[in-house]
């Protein structure tokens, strides 16, 4: 599998590359040994001392925007590459890229950096397809989309975080022709959402005008009460249609899957995010129409169901109902006429569909912890909140320590214990309000910050007990210490509450 995906990104960039050459059916490598036509060029975060400096990236402050390219055709981008440092949780969702056309007012590309490489709601995921490859645990991020342009292309990136990007690395390759065949297309790229999805009315994708073919969509999804939300189908509606010429038989059949989701990417479809069918998962799916592309001569519109299945407050359950998700998705297709203008593009918070709560910071609750005999104390250590964490140092399985936080009002969301793993630490009974909620063993070769998801859990305005109990250690640890950085809770922008019922929401 493995050397198929690497014959077919070679085949892409291939005929990316070479827009005169012939080649043979079934042969990525035909027209290599044929003399090209076009200059070779790249734009980079290289240091511009470049003969002795390694100052090869650059910085992006908090609402700051980055030129990374301004390019004089006719050309085609062949290949964009970025890897970014970036201490703001969801960075990839709060950064927006940016490309325009021949001097267009309006981006023809425009949506958050980590969803037009194929990975929603800021996280950082690898995984491979034809057009895009994102490798480093989610941090290397290539593109292979052919984008041609005749006059010039000019690209950025905006930081919509509160927190400074320290270092956004970059290659933009690409060619610079003489000229452009007739007919050559351009590439757009538009990300929508709708927090929640809107009862009544199909979630929209895309509502283009003018001529070309539509080639992609990846869809994110965030789940706001559990079941499967996937029994929607697609519609596409070619040049006015009233009615549409391609229809669907359900979400995962769209992209190319069956029963459902689970993890896993290849050339043309994957869900390379998978995280379940519960209240607070999260999930992405890609679909390329590479083989098959859609093709519009004046219109297309594209939308989807939002329907699945629920279960009600009375104990029963429907197998085909619409829901009430958060979703967003990304658009891709190439088109001759300048595109119509789009919707504003939501602003980076805004795109992500969950806050997350501060309840405790570890360190902060030192003074106040009650625990048996061990000593507890303020230690440094990076990858936890304010670089500080609570460091409980018991010498044997007998020790717990429990700690106080305040909810300052109802509230329910995802929570998830913010720990620290080492090469002497012990295995712990996690209790919240006396109710056990996790076994962790904390034992790493190597000091490691790792979140626990506690699950969903509702939370009471006023006073709460967290408590950890040492319940001995892996046999590889050298002690029996706990690190805790920080108690959090993923609370989503939108919410419903289980007690009422799905069905009394739908609009006729």
């Amino acid at each position: 599998m493995k050397a198929m995906h690497v014959c077919l990104l070679l085949s892409l960039a291939l005929a990316a590359s070479n827009l005169d050459a012939q080649f043979a059916p079934g042969n990525p490598l035909a027209g290599l040994e044929q003399l090209k036509h076009f200059e070779t060029r790249r734009a980079s975060s290289s240091d511009p001392n470049w003969r002795n400096g390694n100052d090869d990236s650059r910085p992006v402050a908090p609402g700051g925007t980055l030129t990374v390219a301004e390019l004089h055709g006719p050309g085609v981008i062949t290949h964009i590459w970025c890897t970014i440092a970036h201490d703001a949780p969801f960075y990839s969702r709060l950064m927006t890229l940016r490309i325009y056309w021949d001097g267009e007012e309006h981006p023809s590309v425009e949506c958050p950096l980590g969803d037009f490489f194929g990975i929603g709601h800021g996280v950082d995921q690898s995984f491979t397809s034809l057009p895009i490859r994102v490798t480093s645990d989610g941090r290397a991020r290539n593109c292979y989309w052919p984008m041609p342009f005749r006059k010039s292309a000019r690209i950025t990136v905006t930081n919509e975080s509160g927190q400074r990007c320290h270092a956004f690395y970059y290659y933009i390759d690409w060619q610079k022709h003489p000229s452009l065949p007739r007919g050559t297309a351009y590439f757009h790229a538009m990300y929508r959402q709708e927090y929640p999805c809107v009862m009544g009315r199909n979630y929209l994708i895309a509502d283009l005008q003018g001529r070309g073919h539509y080639v992609g969509t990846i869809q994110s999804v965030y789940l706001v009460s559990p079941g499967w939300y996937g029994e929607g189908d697609d519609f596409f509606f070619i040049d006015g249609a009233t009615e549409p010429q391609l229809r669907g038989t359900g979400t995962e059949d769209y992209f190319c899957n069956g029963w459902g989701f689970e993890q896993q990417s290849g050339p043309f479809y994957g869900t390379p995010l998978w995280e379940g069918y519960d209240t607070g998962d999260r999930g992405t799916a890609y679909r390329f129409h590479i083989p098959d592309p859609v093709v519009f001569q004046k219109s297309l519109r594209v939308e989807i169901e939002h329907k699945g299945s629920q279960s009600f407050p009375d104990g029963t359950t429907s197998g085909f109902i619409e829901r009430d998700d958060l979703m967003s998705s990304v658009a891709l297709w190439y088109q001759t006429e300048p595109h119509k203008p789009w919707p504003a593009l939501p602003a980076g918070p805004e795109r992500l569909p969950f806050r997350d709560v501060t309840l405790l910071k570890g360190w902060q609750a030192v003074a106040t912890a009650r625990h048996s005999d061990a000593p507890v104390e303020v230690q440094a250590v990076g990858g936890v909140p304010d670089g500080k964490q609570l460091w409980f140092k018991p010498t044997d399985d007998q020790g717990w320590v429990e700690v106080v936080f305040n909810a300052k009002k109802d509230q329910t969301g995802e929570l998830s214990l913010q720990m620290l793993h080492s090469w002497d630490y012990g295995a712990y009974r996690v209790k919240l309000d006396g109710r056990e909620v996790a076994t962790l063993d904390l034992h790493n070769a190597d000091i490691t910050p790792t979140p626990h998801r506690l699950g969903q859990r509702k939370l009471a305005a006023g006073g709460h007990t967290l408590r950890f109990e040492c319940i001995g250690k892996a046999k590889d640890s050298k002690g029996y210490f706990l690190g805790f950085g920080a108690l959090t809770a993923r609370v989503p922008v939108y919410s419903r509450d289980p007690s009422v019922d799905l069905r009394t929401l739908q609009k006729k």
